[in-house]
């Protein structure tokens, strides 16, 4: 485990390294075009201070700012107890030296991430789509997919990725829009010099500064997303591992994949990869190419995760990965041990009947209002009340039978 993690690490450093060469020769090129050929420097000066600004503001808080970008609550263990104990269980079969914050999102598209600097300040984020469409056994699929990423330390290096991702984003389109804006002033570009060969060696740097512009954030992009596409096939391993149920994780994706909710309202090209599938699930997203996909083809994923069926240890995984994908093994040569041997579990109950459409809105709103501190009432004559945080009398008339219902005070 611990060399798989080092090589994680080892990977994580070359690919920032990579982006921050990027970053910075993208500053390069865009202060030669704008102030002439000795202000290259003064360019990427500028680039990298906008880089480690942003990278201290990750630092100190990073997985907050992701959180709240993602409109997650932070809930307690009254607001849905199995969720709770789900985290906990796979906190202890991890060996995290903490048990992740838990947070909910009020959404009804299922889906989930973790965040944090460290095991220690790591938080889980699910939404309440998926805490209504899934059972116990593939909810623990889940959220051992996310443990796995807050084990593996993946967490601080899409934290880290991302804001150099947003670096070059930003750069790039703060200068095409300058540009764009200044043709359609109609200025003009005095050049220096006195030269038609100044002059035109001027032009020719605006043109390479554009299309540095363009290709920056595409390349940027490709390298971000290579890497956790990588990621989630070693998460799921790491889910298998712990769970020893290859099928709770494989029925969650399906369902994530097959469900007819809109894409997550709060979700974006740069957090993305942050998600347990991908959040983007507009019409054009389903065209992209797998080159340019935060994630593996879910089906992909689904059909590893069946063809375990010998055992559910990294060497089982990546077999099955090799006979399902081929190529290249996902997992380090150091992490596969022969004589691991985990065994596959029976699920932990039989499956429920998949409650109808209706049924699963109505349990993503009561879930929602148990975040937003909603009281439950229950009337003597059947009926369920569902009372705000903002009401102000101490009793409320049941609308079917008329007893008048004592309002419990808060907290």
């Amino acid at each position: 485990m611990w060399e798989q993690i080092r090589a994680n690490k080892r990977n994580s450093v070359i690919l920032l390294l990579v982006m921050a060469l990027c970053l910075m020769g993208l500053g390069y090129v865009i202060g030669i075009a704008f102030f002439g050929s000795k202000a290259g420097f003064f360019g990427l000066i500028i680039a990298t201070a906008v880089w480690l600004v942003l990278l201290a503001v990750s630092f100190a808080g990073g997985d907050q700012i992701l959180l709240a970008a993602s409109k997650a609550t932070p809930v307690t263990h009254d607001v849905h107890p199995q969720l709770f104990n789900v985290v906990e269980e796979m906190t202890i079969a991890a060996n995290l030296p903490k048990m992740p914050k838990v947070y909910i999102i009020n959404d009804p598209a299922p889906n989930a991430f973790a965040t944090g600097r460290s095991p220690e300040s790591a938080s889980v984020a699910v939404t309440a789509g998926l805490l209504a469409r899934l059972n116990r056994d593939e909810l623990q699929g889940v959220i051992a997919h996310e443990v796995s990423h807050i084990l593996h330390r993946d967490i601080l290096f899409i934290t880290l990725a991302g804001i150099m991702l947003g670096s070059i984003v930003l750069i790039s389109q703060v200068f095409l829009r300058g540009m764009f804006y200044s043709s359609m002033m109609g200025s003009r570009r005095r050049y220096s010099g006195g030269s038609s060969g100044g002059g035109q060696a001027q032009m020719i740097m605006m043109l390479i500064a554009i299309l540095a512009a363009i290709l920056a954030p595409i390349f940027a992009y490709l390298l971000y997303f290579a890497l956790s596409r990588r990621r989630e096939y070693l998460a799921d391993a790491g889910a298998v591992r712990l769970t020893r149920y290859p099928e709770g994780l494989a029925g969650a994706l399906e369902k994530i994949a097959n469900d007819p909710a809109p894409q997550l309202a709060s979700a974006n090209k740069v957090t993305a990869p942050m998600y347990i599938a991908n959040p983007l699930k507009g019409k054009k997203q389903r065209k992209l190419s797998d080159l340019t996909s935060t994630h593996p083809p879910i089906s992909e994923r689904i059909r590893i995760l069946r063809n375990l069926s010998r055992g559910a240890s990294f060497k089982d995984y990546s077999d099955s990965y090799s006979q399902t994908v081929g190529g290249k093994p996902i997992i380090p040569a150091s992490a596969l041990k022969e004589s691991e041997s985990v065994e596959i579990r029976q699920p932990g109950a039989k499956p429920k009947k998949a409650a109808s459409a209706q049924k699963q809105m109505r349990q993503v709103g009561d879930i929602m209002r148990r975040v937003n501190q909603f009281t439950f009432l229950t009337c003597a004559c059947g009926l369920k009340l569902k009372i705000p945080p903002n009401f102000k009398s101490n009793k409320v008339p049941c609308p079917r039978c008329k007893r008048s219902l004592d309002v419990p005070k808060a907290g």
